[in-house]
Parts: structure tokens; C-alpha cells; sequence
């Protein structure tokens, strides 16, 4: 049965012949499900031998699950927004192979070049091991879906299924092993089919010897690369199945030439990214698999602060360092503990380094080294600190940057509003300020404790923190540590954002926003000076800013230009009517379980109609489409989705084609030509049998900006030490053309080359290319971001496009560990409580590898311990001890490139002797005995 989750994403791929398993709803398998469902029973057997570990219950959530059953039995349900946000983001980068990569047969396993798709297979896996151990988890997710697209087609177009294989190829996930036997390019492989009836058209030897065959394919009519005799991958669109031998052989669907097989070779997929899956989670560990798939013991969000540490900072990193402590000494182990903590210090003429961690005395430690000085003229370089942050922080971040000072680099705001919307992460800045004059700074007579910024010069920071839907809080020295309480309001995980607004130049304005039933501390945050307002709630009571007595506002806070409002609950739609003719800000946010997610998408200009998921602005004032989801509930639906101008009232509502699931297919006649943002409106519960619904609106903390320009690129994504990298990039405007600006800069300030202008025709596409250039002593796991920037003539128009790649050095080592039993020793009695076992194991990567990294218990009850040979690091010494009651104990050795390799051993009572079971079992044969039990669990589930 399809997951009503991913129906809809389905139907973002409306092939008319899809180059992969079908992807429209139906009784056939796809991409689409294979992943979902490998992801969801991978993550809960994690989560299940987590439980066991640490000595808890767990309860398998009831079928089928859903990102949020499984969160929840994970004990993680603060965690199911960003868990549904990690498997979308990894089913529509497997999906976007079948649209970019269409026609490239070393995707698809298709004309026999299994050489080549495992290449991809493998040299991704290592991609994804070194971003994991760099705790890079967006890149590994993006790495992840790129590879599993051909993994699972290798069953769909391969005949590994015809040649009677029951059990996955273990040896596409390994770079040392033999795929299999291969059909020489001049061997035939097929005949043609009886009719309709390709069932009997792979020929009889080929079935015979087990030789590997795959179908070809083409789209042009009349041009064929199929050499004589060989298979083709069959369907409408595939030419080469109407030249001899006709038909085809892949199992799609249900409908496709061998589609009598689709059952067993999608059940194969599973199992296969099930193996992979676990593969991966071996390398990186429980709770680092865990964090790549969005999923944290706490809250899923990041705490992130960039700070200056100028001479003049030194009283402001002292309340950062209050705020730290408060955090992390009240929130570690509850529910809003952040996943991630991020650092990242800048000043003149440096910034960075960025320090990422999951342990918080780490970060603390890191906070408490920091040390004020320096910062001989007035401006440091924020925006290049605030740009690390933004490429180092998760999703749906907020970043809290602390400055006294202009920027310096003020020509990177575009790039930082780019990363901004790509992130959709908010930026708060906390901007401390004096009453002394920039006159008095010049003429030398200013104390150095004294700020170093004009309020003229904070407009970059107001203009970056309304884009991001965040802050820009201006106070003094004095009031900062009053004005940090919004770091304590905001790190919940369950935050959501009910209204936003700014207005620039100041005006009266009405605003509404709607309380749902699931809101608890509902919060208004005003940022301006002399604003005044009235709030009416939804019965008719209203309060002014003026009245300390109402009831409406249960507490308040003013520092600086910023102040809070803390609201009684009252559900059903408010009113907050603003005076002020100086700029100001407004945001509503309360917590909640329900939110929303959303991506734009557009068309798929290739040989297959469909849709992608955007890395650049939409289109201006032309149709558009968004792909959004809800969260947090199994029952809400979606009422509207609109986009709202941000400075102004105009509505652009969109039609939804709801998929179920809570995911919904919108299309937009226009994209607006000024900022916006997206507001969605639903219900939740049923408004029948009297009951009532809960009416709910939710916002985008992101203003949005659309563009006339088109750019695109596409490029590998793993990139060498030592080797250039090229990125090939195509510019299109449907404006004025002329001149345009190009701008490309990365976040690891790796050399770079790049033009620095193009000329552009209207309508007429441009290229040009950057070539980058990493380092030969760049770790692997490198996560580097690539922002190419185009801009019209005056700065009338820009667009860009935001791409990620992961820093791989050549990887030659492709054994996993192995273990040799030294003594295994015993006094096991009748009364197994009473008596114990132990042994000594040496952990070896070989002569040739590069080393042991990790050594763990992966089954037992026992204790370990181990430590490096004396004189040889490449050697682990483990020994174990237990109760004779836990006979069993099972090692996971994992070496520095992520090969991961077990090793069991056992003692039974009444044995003569100590008896290993298994001392040296490799990687791919642990693998197939548990995978025998994830297919039989799978072909004996009900019919779909």
C-alpha cells in the first residue's frame, strides 16, 4: 500500500513513461515508497537497539508508519518536523536523478554499465561516511538520495531478478568485490518478444551461465547506440524497443515489459536500501545515523551564535557566555536541549573557525575561550561570519549574530540573503549601541568600551534580519542582557510563527492572526521606536499600549528598540492595529505541534515532465507551484495557501490538490515581483457529530523575493583535494539584457575562478564556469556551499543558485576490520547470575588500511573496554567480560573510511571448549543474514 505521505510526491513526477520504478499511484512500487518505507524500518530498528542499549522500553509503532509514529516511538516526537523534512529533502534528490540525469545510463544501470553505476554507488557511500563523521548532515542526506536512485534500479533494469537471485547484490555498496559476470559488449542478450509477451526474451544462455544484462535506452526516433542482439529497457518512450530484438526487459511497473517480476525486483530495492542503510548507520553510529535522518534526543534545533570579538565586545561575549550557561545548564536532557550548537567568532581581518558540536560542555568550553581584541578600525567582518553560520547550520535555523560594529564586507549581503532563503533560517541581530556620536569616535576622544556603530549603519542588519523574519534589536551595552531573554524564548522545537509583517516606511496597519486550540505562549515581538497599538481579541476586549491594566497582555518587556508581549490564551482570530509613521516590525509566535513545511518547484524542462525542487528564486509575475506538507498532526488538513506581499496587503491564493497524508500540491497563477512570504490556513479534527474543528493559521518566517533571471548548473558533487572542479553555470533573463554581474563565492574560501560578468540577450541563454580548487590537506567530510550570484544592469534584478558539495580524498582502502580471538575463558555454573565470561580480541585493519577508528558492542550485556597495541596504532586490543547469562556478544570494527566489518563470538554452557562462532565475518555476509529477515518480512506482508 502507498504511504499517503509521499502520494503527492508521486504525482510531482507525471512521466508518461517513467525512466525508473513507476512513481504514479497505483498498485506498482516506486522510488517514492522503496525509500520512505527503508528509511522508516531502519530508523526504528536504530531507535529499537538504542532502547535495549540504555536499558528502556520501546514499542514498535503500528503499521504503516509515519515520520511521526516513528519519532514517537523514538522518543523524539519534538524531532518529527525535521525527521519528515530529512526523508522529503532525501526522496526528492533521489527523485531529481530520473529529471537531470535522465538520459545518462550510468544512473540507471541501463546498457550494461554496471561498472560505471556502481562507481557512483560507491564513491557516494563514502561521501555520505565522510560527511557523517564531519557531522555535515545536509550534505550526507543530499548524497544519500543521489545514490539510492540507481541502487534500486539496478533491480528494476537489470536481470538480476531473472537470473533466480532471492537476496540483494551485496557487492554494489563495495568498491573490492566482483559485481558479477558481465555480457561482453558483442554478446546478445535478447530476443525479440512474442507480441506483448516479453516474458521468454532474455536468452537461455545468458540465463544459464548468470550473466549480468541490462536493457538500453533512447528517446530519439530513428537513432540507436543498441548494439545487434541486446536488450532493450522497453516502454513508449524507449526507441531502441522498436528495433530488433523488440521489446524490453525492466520491471518498472506492474504494466512494464518483465513487469510479471516488479513485485520481487521492488522487494529487492528495499532490501538493498535497507542494506545500504545499515552500511551507513555501522560507519557513523546509532545516534549520528539518528541525526543525519533529523532525528535528536532533544529539541531539532541548532543554537547558534556568530560573535565579534573586537576590543569593545568584551562586555557582550561576557552575556553570551551567561546565556550559554543558562542554556545548556537548564535545557541538556529535556526536550528543548539543541541538537547542534555553532560558533563562529569574526572580527577584522579575520573570522571563523566555525566550531559545530552535539556536546554542549564542547561548546561551552569553546564560548568561555573566546577573548575581546583587537579592531583598530570601525567595521569587522560580520557578514562573512554570518556566512559560515548559515552554511554550517541545519534547515529552519536561527542564528543570534552579536556586533558594536558596521560591516566590512557589505558586498556579500546578497549572497547572505541567498543562503537565507535557500535555509529558510532566521537571523537575529543583537546590536549594541551608545549614545555617543560618530563625531566624538573620529576625533579620538571615545572611550574604547563605547560602540563603534551609527544608527545609520545598522539599516544592513534591519534589511537582513526582516528578510530572515528575525530581529534586529538595538540597545545598549547596559540593556543587552535584558534583551538575550528572546535566546531563552526561542529555542523550543516547537515554535511557530502565526504573523509576520514589516513596514518600511512606518504607516498605520491592521493586522490579523488566528489562535488555535494548540497554542501555548502566544508571544508578540514589536521592534521600532515610538510605535503604538491596540489588541482586540476574538470575544471584543481590546488593550492599548498605553494601559498597564488590561487584561489581554499578561506580561511585557521593552529594551532598546524591542518589545515583548506575552498573551493570555484565547483562541479565534486576534487584531493588533499599529501606529507608528518611523519603520517596524511584527511577529506572532506561540507553540505548537502543527507547522508547516514547503519547497518551490518548478517544471522539469528535460526529456520527462515533471517537477523539481528549486535551488533559486521562482519566477517573477508567471505561474509557479509549491510542494507543502504539515506536520504534527495525522488529521489537519489545509484550508488555503496564499502568498502575501510583505510590505504591502496583496493575497495571491493558491489551488491545492491535497494528496493526503496532510501534503498538498499548490499552484500559484502568479509569483509575486515583490518580497512575500507563504501563509497557510487548516483544521484540525472533525467538525462532525458536533465535534469542533480547530481552525489554525501558520506563516513563513522567510520573505521570499522572485526573479526574471534564470540561472542553472550542474556538476559533480564530490570534489577532490588537489583537483580542479569545474561548475558550469547557464544565465537566461526574460528582463532587459546587457551586462550582467556575476558573483561566486564558497563558505571554505577555497581559490576560485569565475567571470565576473556575462553578456545577456533577452531570452537568450549565456554559460560560463567556476572552477574551484580545495586544498590537498582538506579533511574528507568537507562541506563546501558554491552561491553563484547573477545581477541585472543597476542592481535592478538578481537571481542566484546555492549548490553543495562534499570534499572526498581519494579513498584506497576498501577492506573492512577483522578480529582475532586471542582467549575466551570462563566459570559458567548452573546458576548463570553467579558466574561470568570474558575474552580478548585483536582488531586489525590490515597493512594496507588506514587504521582502526571505532571498536563497539553492538549484542551483549556485557562490559568492554579497549585500547590501541603498544606501538601500533593500527591495532585495538578489546576485551569483554559478562554474566554467563548473556552467552552471546557481537563487535562492530569500523576503520578511518567508514568500512565497517562484525565479529561474533558465543559460550554455551557444557561446552569442552571455548567455541567463536564467527571471528572474521565480513561486512557483506552479516548483512544478507539480517537482511533475510527484512524480505521475508516483506514479501510476507499483505498485498499493496
Amino acid at each position: 500500500m502507498m504511504s499517503s505521505e509521499l502520494t503527492v510526491l508521486c504525482l510531482l513526477l507525471l512521466h508518461t513513461g517513467a525512466h525508473g520504478f513507476g512513481i504514479l499511484p497505483g498498485k506498482s512500487l516506486n522510488h517514492l515508497e522503496i525509500t520512505e518505507m527503508a528509511i522508516l524500518n531502519t530508523t526504528v530498528q536504530v531507535c529499537r537497539a538504542l532502547a535495549q542499549a540504555e536499558g528502556t522500553d520501546f514499542t514498535i509503532p503500528a503499521q504503516p508508519f509515519t515520520a511521526q509514529t516513528v519519532a514517537a516511538a523514538c522518543n523524539a516526537p519534538q524531532s518529527t518536523r525535521s525527521f519528515q523534512q530529512a526523508i522529503t529533502f532525501i526522496i526528492l534528490r533521489n527523485i531529481r536523478v530520473d529529471i537531470r540525469y535522465a538520459l545518462n545510463a550510468s544512473f540507471h544501470f541501463d546498457e550494461e554499465m554496471f561498472v560505471q553505476g556502481r562507481r557512483i554507488i560507491t564513491e557516494g557511500i563514502q561521501a555520505v561516511k565522510a560527511s557523517n563523521k564531519q557531522e555535515n548532515f545536509e550534505a550526507a542526506r543530499q548524497q544519500l538520495g543521489e545514490i539510492l536512485h540507481p541502487l534500486q534500479d539496478f533491480y528494476s533494469h537489470s536481470n538480476w531478478v531473472e537470473l533466480g537471485n532471492k537476496l540483494p547484490n551485496g557487492n554494489l555498496i563495495r568498491s573490492d568485490t566482483s559485481i558479477g559476470n558481465i555480457a561482453d559488449k558483442s554478446r546478445a542478450t535478447c530476443r525479440s518478444c512474442n507480441g506483448d509477451d516479453c516474458s521468454n526474451n532474455i536468452l537461455e544462455d545468458i540465463i544459464q551461465e548468470k550473466i549480468l544484462t541490462s536493457g538500453y535506452f533512447g528517446i530519439v526516433p530513428f537513432i540507436s547506440t543498441k548494439p545487434k542482439g541486446k536488450c532493450s529497457h522497453g516502454g513508449l518512450i524507449d526507441q531502441t524497443s522498436k528495433i530488433e530484438p523488440t521489446g524490453g526487459i525492466n520491471k518498472d511497473s506492474l504494466s512494464a515489459s518483465h513487469g510479471y517480476l516488479h513485485t520481487e525486483a521492488a522487494n529487492l530495492a528495499k532490501a538493498a536500501t535497507s542494506q545500504l542503510l545499515e552500511d551507513i548507520r555501522g560507519a557513523a553510529g546509532d545516534r549520528p545515523f539518528l541525526e543525519m535522518m533529523g532525528i535528536s534526543k532533544g529539541s531539532s534545533k541548532a543554537l547558534c551564535f556568530v560573535i565579534d570579538t573586537t576590543q569593545s565586545m568584551s562586555d557582550d561575549i561576557e552575556t553570551v557566555r551567561n546565556v550559554t550557561s543558562f542554556i545548556i545548564n537548564s535545557e541538556v536532557g529535556t526536550e528543548n536541549e539543541p541538537s547542534l550548537y555553532i560558533l563562529v567568532p569574526f572580527n577584522d581581518p579575520d573570522f571563523g573557525p566555525v566550531t559545530k558540536t552535539t556536546d554542549p560542555n564542547v561548546f561551552k568550553n569553546a564560548i568561555n575561550s573566546l577573548s575581546a581584541s583587537g579592531g583598530g578600525d570601525a567595521e569587522e567582518l560580520s557578514l562573512s561570519g554570518l556566512q559560515l553560520a548559515l552554511t554550517n547550520a541545519p534547515l529552519n535555523s536561527e542564528i543570534f549574530l552579536f556586533t558594536d560594529a558596521p560591516a566590512k564586507d557589505k558586498q556579500l549581503q546578497s549572497t547572505v540573503i541567498a543562503l537565507i532563503e535557500r535555509t529558510q533560517t532566521v537571523v537575529n541581530f543583537m546590536i549594541s549601541t551608545s549614545t555617543v556620536t560618530s563625531r566624538r569616535r573620529r576625533s579620538g576622544s571615545i572611550p574604547q568600551q563605547y560602540s563603534r556603530i551609527a544608527a545609520s549603519d545598522a539599516q544592513l542588519y534591519r534589511d537582513l534580519a526582516q528578510a530572515s523574519g528575525g530581529q534586529a534589536i538595538e540597545v545598549t551595552k547596559n540593556e543587552l542582557p535584558l534583551a538575550t531573554s528572546i535566546i531563552t524564548q526561542t529555542s523550543s522545537s516547537s515554535l511557530v510563527t502565526l504573523l509576520q509583517a514589516a513596514r518600511d516606511p512606518g504607516r498605520a496597519d491592521n493586522f490579523l492572526f488566528i489562535v488555535d486550540e494548540t497554542v501555548i505562549n502566544l508571544t508578540v515581538y514589536i521592534t521600532g521606536t515610538t510605535v503604538t497599538f491596540t489588541l482586540i481579541s476574538p470575544n471584543g476586549e481590546t488593550q492599548q499600549s498605553t494601559d498597564a491594566t488590561g487584561s489581554l497582555i499578561t506580561a511585557s518587556q521593552s529594551v532598546g528598540n524591542f518589545k515583548t508581549l506575552r498573551l493570555k490564551k484565547e483562541v479565534g482570530q486576534w487584531e493588533i492595529r499599529m501606529v507608528s509613521t518611523n519603520p517596524y516590525t511584527l511577529k506572532v509566535v506561540g507553540q505548537s505541534p502543527i507547522d508547516f513545511l514547503f519547497d518551490f518547484v518548478a517544471a522539469s524542462q528535460g526529456p520527462f515532465s515533471g517537477f523539481d525542487a528549486l535551488d533559486t528564486r521562482p519566477r517573477a509575475g508567471l505561474n509557479g507551484s509549491l510542494l507543502v506538507s504539515l506536520t504534527g498532526s495525522d488529521t489537519a488538513t489545509l484550508t488555503e495557501v496564499a502568498l502575501i506581499e510583505s510590505a504591502g496587503s496583496e493575497e495571491i491564493k493558491g489551488v491545492m490538490e491535497p494528496q493526503g497524508g496532510g501534503m498538498f500540491l499548490v499552484q500559484v497563477d502568479r509569483i509575486p515581483s515583490v518580497e512575500f512570504v507563504v501563509r497557510v490556513k487548516g483544521q484540525d479534527g472533525a467538525a462532525t457529530s458536533g465535534a469542533s474543528s480547530t481552525v489554525f493559521q501558520r506563516q513563513s518566517s522567510t520573505n521570499f523575493r522572485a526573479s526574471n533571471l534564470t540561472i542553472t548548473a550542474e556538476s559533480n558533487s564530490i570534489l577532490v583535494p588537489g583537483t580542479p572542479f569545474s561548475v558550469p553555470f547557464f544565465v537566461m533573463t526574460s528582463g532587459t539584457g546587457g551586462n550582467f554581474t556575476i558573483r561566486a563565492t564558497n563558505n571554505q574560501r577555497f581559490d576560485s575562478t569565475s567571470p565576473s560578468s556575462l553578456f545577456l540577450e533577452t531570452g537568450n541563454s549565456t554559460n560560463g564556469t567556476v572552477t574551484l580548487s580545495a586544498p590537498l590537506n582538506t579533511p574528507s567530510g568537507t562541506d563546501v556551499t558554491l552561491t553563484v550570484e547573477a545581477e541585472g544592469p543597476g542592481g535592478a534584478d538578481t537571481n542566484y543558485i546555492v549548490l553543495r558539495f562534499s570534499v572526498v580524498n581519494t579513498v584506497t582502502d576498501f577492506t573492512h576490520p577483522v578480529c582475532e580471538l586471542l582467549s575466551l575463558r570462563s566459570n559458567c555454573s548452573e546458576n548463570c547470575s553467579f558466574s561470568t565470561w570474558e575474552l580478548s580480541v585483536r582488531v586489525t585493519d590490515g597493512a594496507e588500511g588506514v587504521g582502526v577508528d571505532r571498536v563497539s558492542l553492538r549484542q551483549g550485556n556485557g562490559t568492554i573496554n579497549t585500547s590501541l597495541a603498544v606501538g601500533n596504532e593500527n591495532i585495538t586490543m578489546v576485551s569483554y567480560s559478562s554474566s554467563c547469562c548473556s552467552p552471546e556478544m557481537e563487535l562492530l570494527v569500523v576503520d578511518r573510511v567508514g568500512n565497517v566489518g562484525t565479529c561474533s563470538y558465543s559460550f554455551r554452557e557444557g561446552s569442552t571448549a571455548a567455541v567463536s562462532l564467527s571471528t572474521k565475518v565480513t561486512q557483506s555476509l552479516f548483512l544478507c543474514l539480517s537482511l533475510v529477515v527484512l524480505w521475508l518480512m516483506m514479501i510476507l506482508e499483505p498485498p499493496h
